[in-house]
């Protein structure tokens, strides 16, 4: 598998607009519009531009993955890195046939784009996304 860039990291919050001051108007980072993902039960944001982006995760349902992750390791804690790859379908099949443990077996609707998950389990423990740079336009070199 060849990695393309690191896309962001994601650090989970209990409420963004408690976490935005500090990463905005203390670091510096731009800050794009909130949105809500209804079907991944979660509210993003992202910070900064270029190679320099954080995006800001809030869970909306109590019972999400992401309000578990909250509740197992505290405020603020980081989630996942994400990774562009060039062809996503493509990539997981591969992962799949190494034996590579994944959350999602094809690609699915992300914040920016098509995006799929490695299981923490594969990677020692970090949550790892793969986005699809093809579903990601000219964003991204």
């Amino acid at each position: 598998m060849n990695l393309g860039p690191l896309h962001h990291i994601a650090i989970a919050v209990p409420r963004i607009e408690d976490a935005l001051p500090f990463y905005r108007d203390t670091l510096g980072l731009r800050a794009e519009p909130v949105r809500a993902l209804p079907d991944q039960r979660v509210r993003v944001t992202f910070l900064g531009e270029g190679r320099q982006r954080v995006e800001l995760i809030e869970p909306t349902d109590p019972e999400s993955g992401v309000a578990r992750f909250l509740a197992e390791r505290g405020r603020n804690s980081l989630h996942h890195v994400c990774f562009v790859v060039e062809d996503l379908a493509a990539t997981l099949r591969s992962l799949d046939r190494d034996g590579v443990e994944l959350i999602d077996q094809t690609p699915r609707r992300g914040a920016e784009g098509r995006v799929a998950f490695i299981h923490p389990r594969a990677s020692g423990g970090v949550l790892i996304e793969l986005i699809d740079r093809a579903s990601l336009g000219d964003s991204i070199p």
